[in-house]
């Protein structure tokens, strides 16, 4: 692989001060050294900003920008895409992180496959204890793929530049906080765009073995906006509608039940 073509690697940060030094390590660390971290605050009120700044006087590579107020993801990513002008751009999340082969291995996907836009990989999540789960993602997603969820671990993603700024970058609407990696993905389908994932964990995310009892009515409703986005997109077959309704649904299902179909399968 050489070492010719930079990539900018994307980060929203808040409230991680933490966690977000190991995060950083795990991009210093990468095999493929000719990167460039754009991070920025969210508004934190913890001292993060603090532990970024820091970060970066050590590495020249790293910038640090900062929103005037917590604005969510979305537009905090969207600010990142202004700084970056490259030809492949990486994500990354401040509490996470990633094997030191995954930009090696992305980067030479997406040269050697052109057909692709974007690729990801499985992903771990870890906490404390250690690892105690891995999400196996299809290596080829149809667009029909996407309206059963989303296809792709967004933290682990690069994508072509010239792609993600054609739909305008992540869809800053309320109507899609906490999927707007999944609306993102339906909108770069619907433009011709399409996606893979390398069939290994290159990505660990940090977690919560309980996190899905937190996942908000909201949340959920938003799923299910991204999956009537796609079915109308996508002019998918009418079956395909029953899996609109199908978050809203889970939200009511009982904890015990829930729990126990994940851990099943």
């Amino acid at each position: 692989m050489d070492n010719n073509s930079l990539i900018s690697v994307i980060m929203g940060i808040y409230n991680c001060a933490d966690t977000l030094e190991e995060a950083v390590n795990s991009i210093i660390n990468q095999t493929y050294k000719n990167w460039e971290l754009i991070m920025c605050d969210d508004g934190s009120t913890d001292n993060t900003f603090d532990v970024a700044m820091r970060l970066s006087q050590n590495d020249n590579r790293i910038k640090v920008i900062k929103n005037d107020s917590n604005k969510s993801l979305a537009p905090t990513l969207n600010h990142c895409l202004k700084y970056a002008n490259v030809e492949f751009i990486a994500r990354m999340d401040g509490d996470d992180i990633c094997s030191p082969d995954r930009f090696e291995e992305e980067l030479s996907f997406l040269k050697e496959h052109p057909e692709f836009a974007f690729v990801s990989c499985d992903m771990d999540l870890f906490d404390s204890n250690g690892i105690f789960r891995t999400v196996n993602y299809n290596p080829n997603p149809l667009k029909s793929s996407l309206i059963v969820t989303s296809q792709f671990c967004h933290a682990g993603v690069m994508i072509r530049t010239d792609a993600i700024k054609s739909v305008g970058g992540y869809n800053e609407s309320s109507k899609f906080n906490r999927v707007e990696d999944y609306y993102l993905w339906v909108a770069l389908y619907s433009k011709g765009f399409i996606g893979a994932n390398i069939s290994k964990p290159l990505y660990s995310m940090r977690d919560d073995r309980n996190a899905f009892k937190r996942r908000s009515f909201s949340a959920r409703l938003n799923e299910s906006r991204v999956k009537y986005k796609a079915f109308k997109l996508f002019d998918l077959p009418f079956y395909y509608s029953f899996r609109i309704m199908e978050p809203i649904l889970k939200f009511f299902v009982p904890t015990f039940v829930y729990k126990a179909f994940h851990k099943n399968i």
